[in-house]
């Protein structure tokens, strides 16, 4: 178990004063590596990196981030645990030894928040005590954990899979803190002006995209989608929202890096375009 840091400062998410930090999330360079995403989002501009824990050797040595933090200087603001379905058997299979792996990941790397998915509905034990666990462990360590928004897993022929538990929806559970993804919510035919709207101040941190309502989680660029993510933007500094902002992006159909380059490079400007001036009602 973690020692008990919860006397440490409130994390920066809760400065209202400030204004959000615009990051790039590592999956978003895909088949690129971890290293290469410190590079560009040094070079590019972006405020921060939201390092995904997982497949790639480098996103789980800490030594190794440490060491591209402090030579890119580019901050690492958030760290997204692994808790996805390939990465099972990252960093353990405990569940809970993961969490606590990606809180003190996030103290060396000096990042605030802790993105973590609901469990999976064979993880039944974990599934039981997870609400009150991400509580403790947010107490525990003086991160934030956020949960993130998921959706129902569908086939094209088939009703919806239960996946997770409680459920894929944070909404009416009893979380501190949650991650808005638009991408998440696309599939889930919800909009998120609505999980704005509903979650209120317990939203903690946003994961930049878009998505057009298929049965795959499309990750598009914000603005490809159906989620006003234009408006999104506008209506957080409309609401002094002041987490971290972090593109998550699928950009694997990119034949060249210079091509991914370029179109981070339009979205980082396009992003700070709408932070900056509301759209209008």
């Amino acid at each position: 178990m973690l020692a008990d840091v919860s006397a440490q400062p409130a994390w920066p998410g809760a400065q209202a004063a400030r204004r959000p930090l615009v990051g790039l999330s590592t999956s978003s360079v895909y088949p690129e590596s971890t290293a290469s995403c410190f590079e560009l989002a040094g070079r590019l501009g972006y405020d921060g990196v939201e390092v995904m824990v997982g497949i790639d050797p480098v996103s789980r040595d800490v030594d190794a981030l440490v060491q591209l933090r402090e030579y890119h200087d580019i901050p690492v603001v958030s760290v997204h645990a692994p808790t996805l379905l390939v990465t099972q058997g990252t960093w353990g299979n405990d569940p809970w030894e993961k969490l606590e792996r990606s809180a003190l990941a996030a103290h060396r790397l000096g990042a605030d928040c802790v993105v973590v998915h609901p469990p999976f509905r064979w993880q039944r034990s974990y599934a039981q005590g997870f609400v009150e666990g991400i509580r403790r462990l947010e107490r525990t360590t003086g991160i934030t954990f956020a949960v993130e928004n998921m959706f129902p897993w569908r086939g094209p022929r088939t009703s919806e899979v239960r996946a997770y538990s409680p459920g894929w929806d944070p909404t009416d559970r009893d979380y501190d803190h949650l991650t808005l993804d638009l991408s998440h919510a696309a599939t889930s035919r919800q909009r998120s002006l609505d999980l704005i709207d509903a979650w209120g101040e317990r939203l903690a941190h946003v994961h930049l995209t878009d998505g057009d309502g298929s049965i795959g989680d499309s990750h598009l660029f914000p603005g490809e989608g159906d989620q006003d993510a234009a408006r999104v933007l506008s209506t957080l500094v409309e609401r002094g929202f002041a987490g971290h902002i972090v593109l998550e992006v699928n950009t694997r159909g990119m034949t060249s890096r210079s091509s991914r380059e370029a179109a981070l490079a339009r979205t980082l400007e396009w992003t700070r375009e709408h932070l900056a001036v509301p759209a209008n009602r």
